[in-house]
C-alpha cells in the first residue's frame, strides 16, 4: 500500500465543484477528490464557494471587494469578477507560501494563471494538470521565468502537443471515468447530446445531423451562452428533438446509457472530451467530429468521426454507429479510460515529486 499524501487540489474559483456541473473540468475535478480520498488520501480542495462540502473543501473567498471610490474610478478598472477571482487565487498562494508544510503535493487543476505564476514562492511540489489549448495568461504565467517550478501535465496528446512550444516534457494522464457510476445501459432510445450549450460545443450541428438521419435526439447541459441558444438551438427545438435541462450526474447517466448513441459535436480544439469517455463507459457509442482530442478516444470499434463541422457526414455515419456491439464500445472505456487508471498515474507522479 502507498503512503497517504496530504494532497492540496486547487480549483475552479468561478463555478462550484458540485452537481449539477457547470462543465467537464467540475465535473473531473469533482471526481479526482472523491477518488483520492477513497484510496486513503488527505484531500483538501479549495474552490468557489457552494461547492460539494464532502469533498472537504477550503472555500475560495470569492467575494467582491471593498476598493476605494477612487480605484473604482480608475479607467483601468477590470471587471468585478475578475478582480474577486484574482484577489481569491492570490490569498490562496500566498498561504500555501506561508505555510509550506501543510501539504506534500499541490495539485493545481484550475484554469487561472496565478498559481503557476507564484508557484516559483511555493516550496511544495506543484503539478498543473492543462485543460484547455495555450491561452494568453498561462503562456505568459510560464513564460516569465525560465525553470518555471511546475510539473505540468496534459489531458491528452493532443493538448501536450499544443503546449509542446512552452513545455516539451508534459507527462499525459488521460482524464478517467468512474466505472462503478457510468455502466453500461441498454440502448436502443434517443440520441443524446450533452454539454455547455456554446457555439464552441456545437450543440446545434449535432440537432441538424439528428434531424437528416431521421432520429429523434435529447439535449442536456447548462445554457452558457443564453444568446447562442436563444437564436441557434430553441428554433430547433420540438417533437423530435427535447431539451432536457441541467441534469445532475445521476440522470445524465441515466440518459446517456439508455441512448443509441452520443453526438460529440465540438467546434474547437477539444483538449479530451469527457462526455465522450463517460458515453463509451455506458457502452453507448459515438458519432462525432475528428477534431482536438476526439481521435485518441474514439476508434472504429467504438464510433466513427468525421470531418469537422460536417452535419450531412454526421448525419451519415449515424445508422453506423447505432448498430456498433455495446460490449465492445464498453471494452474500450475499461480498457483505456478508467478513473483507477488515471488516480494511479496520479499518485504515482505525486510520490515522484513529494518529499
Amino acid at each position: 500500500m502507498t503512503q497517504a499524501l496530504k494532497v492540496a487540489i486547487i480549483a475552479s474559483a468561478r463555478f462550484p465543484i458540485r452537481e449539477p456541473f457547470a462543465g467537464g473540468l467540475e465535473s473531473h475535478t469533482w471526481s479526482l477528490a472523491r477518488a483520492l480520498t477513497r484510496r486513503g488520501h488527505q484531500v483538501t480542495v479549495f474552490a468557489a464557494p457552494d461547492s460539494d462540502p464532502h469533498l472537504g473543501v477550503d472555500y475560495l473567498p470569492v467575494e467582491a471587494l471593498s476598493l476605494s471610490a477612487s480605484a473604482r474610478a480608475d479607467v483601468s478598472m477590470s471587471a468585478e469578477w475578475w478582480l474577486a477571482e484574482h484577489h481569491a487565487y492570490l490569498g490562496l498562494m500566498l498561504d500555501l507560501v506561508e505555510r509550506p508544510a501543510r501539504f506534500d503535493i499541490v495539485h493545481n487543476n484550475s484554469l487561472h494563471y496565478l498559481p503557476v505564476a507564484m508557484a516559483q514562492a511555493v516550496t511544495t511540489p506543484m503539478i498543473t494538470t492543462l485543460h484547455t489549448p495555450p491561452t494568453p495568461w498561462l503562456e505568459s504565467a510560464i513564460s516569465v521565468r525560465s525553470g518555471c517550478r511546475v510539473t505540468f501535465v496534459a489531458v491528452s496528446a493532443h493538448t501536450a502537443n499544443a503546449w509542446r512550444h512552452l513545455i516539451p516534457d508534459a507527462r499525459v494522464i488521460r482524464n478517467g471515468v468512474d466505472l462503478d457510476r457510468w455502466r453500461p445501459g441498454r440502448g436502443g432510445g434517443p440520441l443524446m447530446w450533452s454539454g455547455r450549450i456554446v457555439p464552441e460545443k456545437g450543440t446545434h450541428l449535432a440537432i441538424q445531423a439528428a434531424r437528416r438521419a431521421g432520429w429523434p435526439v435529447q439535449i442536456a447541459g447548462p445554457i452558457s451562452d443564453a444568446n447562442y441558444f436563444r437564436s441557434e438551438v430553441r428554433p430547433l427545438l420540438g417533437s423530435s428533438v427535447q431539451y432536457l435541462g441541467h441534469l445532475s450526474q445521476q440522470q445524465l447517466r441515466s440518459h446517456v446509457a439508455a441512448a443509441s448513441a452520443v453526438l460529440a459535436t465540438p467546434c474547437w480544439d477539444e483538449p479530451y472530451g469527457l462526455v465522450v469517455a463517460e458515453a463509451l463507459a455506458c457502452g453507448t457509442p459515438i458519432a462525432g467530429f475528428a477534431i482536438g482530442a476526439l481521435p485518441e478516444l474514439v476508434d472504429d470499434s467504438c464510433g466513427r468521426l468525421v470531418p469537422p463541422g460536417d452535419a450531412d457526414a454526421l448525419a451519415a455515419v449515424i445508422p453506423t454507429v447505432v448498430g456498433l456491439p455495446r460490449t465492445r464500445v464498453r471494452a474500450r472505456a475499461v480498457q483505456d479510460w478508467s478513473q483507477d487508471r488515471m488516480i494511479e498515474q496520479y499518485v504515482e507522479l505525486y510520490h515522484e515529486m513529494a518529499p
